[in-house]
């Protein structure tokens, strides 16, 4: 489960660096990262403590830093 805690955080990592370099989110890349590691953390903490799960937890680190990075950013973003 540990070992599991350091995958996701690294996915996370790796997921919100791809989506700021290829331009799909324009946040910095700090920012970025920071965001998607922080929505896998939860979702981490909920499949555990719930048992809601996408599938293996790769998976679930990939949909859930997605998830994160769309919804904060478009939440606190000016019109």
């Amino acid at each position: 489960m540990f070992l599991q805690l350091f995958g996701t955080v690294v996915i996370a990592g790796i997921v919100g660096y791809a989506t700021e370099r290829s331009g799909f989110a324009r946040n910095g890349y700090l920012p970025s990262i920071i965001i998607c590691v922080g929505g896998a953390f939860l979702f981490f903490f909920v499949r555990i403590m719930f048992g809601i799960s996408f599938g293996s937890a790769g998976l679930d680190a990939i949909l859930s830093a997605l998830g994160a990075l769309l919804i904060v950013p478009t939440h606190w973003r000016r019109r």
